[in-house]
């Protein structure tokens, strides 16, 4: 539960996402691969193809972690840029590669001025932030006339029996992960808590209306556990 009421503020959220990614950074990529059962790539591979990226786009990727979509991107777009809060995690993705360019920010206060970019995409970046509505305000201010949103994350399923289950699976794999890598269950438990502070993908898709976004489409993944977020500036 301390964990819980910790998150549940914007400023308590803000504290404990940046200490809990600067201590799993470099274990984040495996820990993907463990929880989406190595489909991880798979669904972000996806993402990529529904962008639709083209020669002349400029992508902004948020969140970009170790850079799985950012590099997928940086091979089809004429510029990639990569975002993140962790340092550490902006180490890992710069030894993976170089076509790309790096910049550590806070996704709610972007370094970029606006309508700079034609894409923006993020891997369980929104379900992380603080302050949801804000951090979508500044991707479609970031976002040129007519650019895309792609995000991927966690759902929150609206059946309360497949949803319990879903949170309880989650917690027991979390805290057993936190247990065995860190000696702390509650580091990988903030996933299943997340999840319930979340509005789901449906709640999203809504947000994202109520912003400004157009075309606003949710795409189901793994029988609806996780969803693909498509939305357009108009």
């Amino acid at each position: 539960m301390r964990l819980r009421s910790t998150i549940s503020t914007p400023e308590g959220k803000r504290r404990y996402v940046r200490r809990l990614f600067a201590a799993i950074a470099d274990r984040y990529d495996f820990i993907t691969v463990v929880l989406s059962y190595g489909r991880d790539r798979r669904w972000k591979r996806r993402l990529i193809e529904l962008a639709g990226l083209g020669a002349r786009d400029r992508v902004l990727d948020l969140a970009c972690g170790t850079g799985d979509l950012l590099f997928a991107a940086a091979e089809r777009a004429r510029l990639a840029v990569g975002v993140d809060i962790t340092h550490r995690m902006l180490e890992l993705a710069r030894d993976r590669g170089t076509k790309t360019h790096l910049v550590t920010a806070d996704m709610l206060a972007l370094p970029f001025g606006a309508a700079r970019f034609d894409v923006v995409t993020t891997g369980y970046g929104l379900r992380n932030v603080p302050d949801l509505r804000a951090a979508l305000v500044e991707i479609h201010r970031v976002l040129a006339p007519g650019g895309r949103l792609l995000s991927l994350d966690f759902n929150r399923p609206e059946n309360p029996i497949v949803r319990a289950v879903y949170l309880a699976y989650l917690t027991v794999v979390g805290s057993t992960l936190g247990l065995a890598l860190h000696r702390d269950p509650d580091t990988y438990r903030y996933i299943p808590e997340s999840i319930r502070l979340y509005p789901g993908a449906n709640g999203v898709a809504r947000l994202m209306d109520q912003v400004g976004f157009t075309d606003v489409r949710v795409v189901p993944v793994l029988g609806g556990l996780m969803a693909i977020h498509t939305a357009r500036k108009a």
